[in-house]
């Protein structure tokens, strides 16, 4: 019985050490990329905030949309159409992305 439990604790070490090194490679392969993955997660927080207050505060949506009506409707309704293939083709990738 005491000998498995040295095996194994020699098997967990050696499982810490491979973690160990795995973790270091994969900062070394992020580095070159890091400060574009902090410019991503920035904006996807200040995008959170900014659904967070639309949420917050129904009526500005509304009032922006009414503004936007009377002042253009034909500009309105051709990006509305525009935001929505947007809406629909990062639905679409995020699908994809998911699938992965």
């Amino acid at each position: 019985m005491r000998q498995e439990r040295i095996e194994l604790l020699i098997e967990r070490g050696r499982l810490l050490e491979r973690i160990s090194m795995q973790r270091a490679q994969l900062s070394r392969d992020v580095e070159p990329i890091s400060g574009s993955l902090q410019t991503a997660d920035s904006i996807v927080a200040g995008l959170r905030n900014a659904t967070g207050y639309l949420k917050e505060h129904p009526h500005v949506v509304g009032a922006t949309v009414a503004v936007l009506v009377v002042l253009r409707p034909q500009r309105v309704w051709r990006w509305s159409k525009r935001a929505f293939f947007a809406w629909r083709t990062w639905h679409l990738l995020r699908q994809k992305i998911a699938a992965l």
